[in-house]
């Protein structure tokens, strides 16, 4: 017999009474913050406990990206805007096509700016949001739901999995407790909120923290990244133009001036112009040197 949703409640941790928050409401400002605080530093202990998880889920995201294939978030709440956040952040960082990482939140993007509370309650809408997108078994699926039980995220998981694409779930709940059959499984078990239920406050700061190490560390993978130094950034600001400058000169060690015109030669693109300067080529060559080396520009400069 499957447990009313009332009785599901009782057995998260993430809807558990927090003993160390208890009388909170009766502590003096600057104890309350102590406590969230001294709660807030046992997240990435979580999550460093989940790395092994977290790198299996790059591998199986780089692979897709390599074979043309997409990653797609799925969330509801706190968790849906922090996919659609970092989708959102992944083609000016890392100058990558705006379809390669997205995000969809149930209720739409209406429910970034105002809570759709009714909207995560429906599973078949899930499914229905996912192949929108054309959604095929190239692509990734990735659910983010704090709780694990999400119906909407739960239906979009298993819509994918219908498909035959690979699927990633981010949960902050035991491993144990998920029913759910996913690809890869990412449980940092955050333990009760400072305020019971609150998801927004230690799972969703688990979640991003998991979700800037997914991203991030598959871009590395992806040749987007020269040492430490974004090189496959846009130049779509005044801050993002006179970053790339900057990282021109920083890597080649030529003047300013000089940086702002071969990147002009090389139409912004920063590893084009690592490459004109360092090998002493010219555009054509710089991005041939590029395109044999899968992007890497220490691939390039060999």
């Amino acid at each position: 017999m499957e447990l009313s949703l009332y009785d599901k409640l009782k057995t998260l941790v993430t809807e558990k009474q927090n003993p160390e928050s208890h009388g909170i409401d009766d502590m003096p400002i600057e104890q309350v913050l102590h406590v969230i605080n001294s709660q807030d530093k046992t997240v990435p202990v979580a999550v460093e406990k989940e790395i092994p998880y977290i790198a299996k889920a790059v591998e199986i995201v780089v692979n897709a990206i390599k074979n043309g294939g997409r990653l797609i978030y799925i969330g509801a709440g706190t968790s849906g805007r922090l996919g659609v956040l970092d989708a959102s952040e992944i083609p000016p960082t890392f100058g990558a096509d705006p379809e390669l990482v997205q995000g969809i939140i149930a209720g739409g993007y209406a429910a970034l700016t105002r809570a759709q509370e009714g909207a995560e309650d429906k599973k078949e809408v899930g499914g229905k949001d996912l192949m929108k997108l054309n959604f095929t078994n190239k692509d990734v699926a990735c659910g983010l739901t704090a709780s694990r039980i999400t119906p909407y995220v739960v239906g979009a998981i298993e819509k994918a999995k219908e498909v035959g694409a690979k699927t990633i779930y981010i949960t902050c709940t035991d491993r144990e407790q998920l029913e759910l059959d996913v690809d890869v499984a990412i449980c940092p078990v955050v333990g009760p909120e400072v305020v019971m239920g609150s998801t927004r406050m230690k799972s969703g700061t688990a979640e991003k923290l998991v979700l800037n190490m997914l991203t991030t560390t598959a871009m590395i993978r992806l040749g987007k990244v020269y040492n430490n130094m974004m090189v496959d950034l846009l130049m779509t600001s005044k801050k993002l133009e006179e970053r790339s400058k900057r990282t021109v000169v920083m890597v080649t060690g030529v003047d300013y001036d000089t940086a702002a015109g071969v990147l002009k030669e090389a139409d912004g693109h920063v590893k084009t112009a690592i490459v004109m300067i360092l090998k002493n080529v010219d555009p054509d060559e710089a991005q041939r040197r590029l395109k044999k080396a899968d992007g890497f520009v220490k691939g390039a400069l060999k």
